[in-house]
């Protein structure tokens, strides 16, 4: 496990993060040096961006006081804070702060591949993949499904009493973007991993109707 500090925020990256990211980005169909490059410069990518997103979500809990470390592992990584470290309020505030500076990271990455002459084919693979696992992580953390990003600001948005709710929309919305990335993008990895979210939110409703 690789463990290092980043703004005096500990950060540690388990081996799936690097094993997931690297299917993610054709490990599997690998038939070349170029394959070899790509996949490579795909890993370094993803980490530079899901780190970024990370420390988005870190450094503003991080400003509202609550102590904080960032855990990468396979399909993503979480900042973990106190329990009840903030109001609703800050809580929308962090979870927004990942998907936010990542979507601006993809941006950036963006204008540099589209208006920046870059010197070798390898920057510009690198500023490619950045640009585009930026923009599509982002989106799909924003999938309102718990425990992404956007099932968690809608769960603060509705607040601990209607948590059944909150639920019932992520239960819905991970089936929907599961069955749609299937049929339509022949993805596997991705609904699997949204099958197991519905899966944990039906338990969790199991629960309350208990």
């Amino acid at each position: 496990m690789l463990r290092f500090s980043l703004f005096g925020i500990p950060v540690n990256v388990q081996p799936w993060f690097w094993i997931t990211l690297a299917l993610l980005g054709g490990a599997t169909g690998i038939d070349g040096r170029e394959d070899v490059l790509s996949v490579a410069l795909f890993v370094l990518a993803g980490f530079v961006s899901v780190l970024v997103h990370e420390l988005g979500h870190a450094l503003t809990g991080r400003s509202f006081g609550a102590p904080t470390q960032i855990t990468l592992m396979a399909f993503g990584g979480f900042a973990s804070f106190p329990a009840n470290a903030f109001t609703r309020k800050q809580d929308f505030l962090v979870t927004a702060a990942g998907p936010a500076i990542q979507i601006l990271l993809g941006l950036v990455f963006f204008a540099i591949y589209a208006f920046v002459p870059l010197p070798t084919t390898a920057a510009k693979m690198f500023v490619f993949w950045g640009m585009v696992i930026s923009i599509f992580w982002a989106v799909i953390n924003l999938v309102p499904v718990i425990p992404l990003d956007g099932g968690r600001l809608v769960a603060a948005l509705l607040g601990p009493s209607k948590r059944v709710l909150a639920l019932q929309i992520s239960l819905v919305a991970a089936i929907a973007v599961a069955l749609g990335m299937f049929f339509l993008m022949k993805s596997f990895l991705f609904p699997i991993f949204l099958g197991l979210m519905a899966y944990q939110n039906w338990q969790e409703l199991q629960q309350f109707r208990r």
